[in-house]
């Protein structure tokens, strides 16, 4: 018996494998959503999206949080017919026809209540135990901003007004906890939560919570909007995905997405805009939008207007004949070395101001 052999025998882990055999990277599920953008915001490749672990959706409030973890997790169960959602509840501001829009279907999630971080903790952990590997689980937490400590209830019913200093304790804990959990179950976690802004002469928003989150997240997204108007009208807003932590796009990228009033979240949102940074795409007037021969780098002939470019048929020749998913791919994702420098930022904020 070799060395490695007997290790293997003498360990007390169950899951103790060589690495190039263990499942814990040999086999890990990656579900892909319906919207390109959002799939290269969580993997940079369009064709990539949700994998196991914790990822965090942060903002102030109405940043469309909620909404982006149900896309998500009504992606994964129609990856996985057998599939359930454990949804974590402390805001309950998201009724049943909410996760019908998102093709969920509610006799398959599990509706769990919560007043407190420990409590969250202890069911958590609990059913955690439970999961096997083979089982398909998504969990969702709405939202560990809006969690008290146990103890700030106590002192609250106990009628004593002072500061607790147990919270960010009791969240990283939880946090610790858990992460281990859900790469070793194949489990990926979606937490909704706030942010907040630093004092200083150039504030930025800080996730809320404590250091935890930020050490455990495989991901952290922090949301920010734009209106759209129609004259005096808002007909929706473009969102920005800043990317703040991730294990495979680079830190500080900028992902936008477009959501509207009337039609939700925009499946070929964000594109447009790559696309005129990279090139695949001109404007060739205000409010016009073609093609480029990639060929010849010339103008295509059919020009269109913006809300005809959110279409697959737009989309599809684009991807299937030139590089541009491997150009989304060097621009966004970590370990590709950039095809060309571009502004991206410049080009997302132009759009959006409709220049």
């Amino acid at each position: 018996m070799s060395v490695m052999d007997r290790l293997k025998k003498n360990s007390r882990v169950k899951d103790t494998a060589v690495l190039k055999d263990s499942v814990f990277f040999t086999e890990k599920d990656m579900v892909k959503t319906e919207v390109p953008m959002v799939n290269i915001a969580l993997s940079g490749d369009v064709d990539g999206g949700l994998t196991s672990g914790l990822t965090v959706l942060a903002g102030p409030s109405k940043h469309f949080k909620t909404s982006f973890a149900l896309l998500m997790a009504g992606a994964y169960l129609k990856e996985h017919d057998d599939a359930v959602l454990i949804f974590y509840d402390s805001e309950f501001g998201s009724p049943q026809s909410y996760f019908e829009s998102f093709g969920i279907d509610t006799s398959r999630v599990l509706h769990t209540p919560i007043v407190d971080v420990e409590q969250l903790k202890f069911d958590l952990v609990n059913q955690l135990e439970e999961i096997e590997r083979k089982d398909k689980v998504i969990i969702v937490i709405d939202s560990i901003g809006n969690l008290a400590s146990k103890k700030e209830l106590q002192d609250a019913k106990d009628e004593k007004s002072v500061a607790d200093m147990s919270r960010a304790k009791a969240l990283k804990g939880l946090f610790r906890m858990v992460t281990p959990y859900l790469t070793m179950r194949n489990i990926p976690m979606l937490a909704v939560n706030h942010t907040y802004q630093e004092i200083g002469l150039f504030p930025k928003a800080i996730v809320s919570g404590g250091t935890g989150i930020y050490y455990s997240a495989d991901n952290i997204w922090i949301l920010g909007r734009q209106q759209v108007k129609k004259g005096k009208e808002v007909k929706g807003y473009n969102f920005v995905i800043n990317v703040e932590k991730s294990r495979f796009v680079k830190e500080k990228s900028k992902v936008p997405i477009t959501v509207s009033w009337d039609g939700g979240i925009e499946q070929y949102s964000g594109l447009l805009e790559v696309g005129l940074a990279g090139g695949y795409v001109t404007k060739p007037s205000m409010g016009w939008y073609a093609k480029v021969d990639q060929n010849t780098g010339e103008q295509m002939d059919q020009k269109y207007r913006e809300k005809d470019t959110l279409t697959a048929e737009f989309w599809e020749p684009i991807f299937a004949n030139t590089n541009f998913k491997e150009f989304l791919k060097a621009h966004y994702s970590i370990g590709h070395k950039p095809m060309l420098e571009i502004d991206l930022d410049e080009v997302i904020e132009e759009e959006a101001a409709g220049g």
